[in-house]
């Protein structure tokens, strides 16, 4: 349990944290980490519905895939990297937001790379900039795989909206290819935090 302060009314009360999720243990919190219902509260004062932010370590066994939310600047904790690294053929993912938990988590149940995704958003977000400059700095977010082509739904916001962009499933290719072709892009070791800033130190 924490202490968490309404956006709205300031009212401050005691909410649920859950800072380590384990999905053999408890497969339901999978499912609530994906629709963003373990991150949002609701004021018993106002109603109002606020975003939690806190800290969690996200473990699925089954996937071998294991994710640090950390909001912040910190890292984890040296320890932790040391003992993780151990696991055999885990990934390894540290982020900042819940959106972008949910975001891997999509990507793992679409059984698609986080990093070849970066690079497809990259390519993407270069050819909508060319149609329209403003679109340079959006924020692309994996949705889901749609229709007989697996086409990808990407979204981001735009003036307070969130609005989707679809592309085919050959620009993920594509996007493979590039990163087969250049072996040094590659995640760090450890927690890494593979996100545009990432895929930017490359092809930025």
């Amino acid at each position: 349990m924490a202490h968490a302060s309404c956006s709205h009314c300031h009212q401050s009360a005691e909410v649920t944290v859950y800072p380590r999720i384990n999905t053999a243990l408890d497969p339901e919190l999978k499912q609530r980490v994906k629709d963003g219902s373990l991150f949002v509260w609701e004021c018993p004062y106002c109603g109002t519905r606020n975003l939690l932010r806190y800290e969690t370590l996200y473990h699925d066994p089954e996937a071998r895939l294991m994710i640090w939310l950390l909001p912040g600047t910190q890292l984890p904790p040296s320890q932790v990297e040391d003992a993780v690294k151990q696991l055999e053929g885990y990934t390894l993912r540290l982020v900042r937001e819940s959106g972008d938990l949910v975001e891997k988590l999509n990507l793992s149940d679409a059984g698609l790379e986080d990093t070849v995704m970066e690079m497809c958003k990259w390519v993407t977000r270069e050819e909508l900039s060319e149609k329209d400059p403003s679109m340079a700095d959006i924020r692309l977010r994996f949705l889901r795989m749609e229709g007989p082509d697996n086409n990808l739904v990407l979204a981001f916001a735009s003036q307070g909206q969130m609005k989707l962009v679809t592309v085919g499933f050959n620009v993920y290719e594509d996007a493979r290819a590039i990163l087969s072709r250049n072996p040094s892009v590659r995640p760090d070791e450890g927690f890494a935090c593979v996100d545009s800033a990432w895929i930017s130190r490359f092809f930025g």
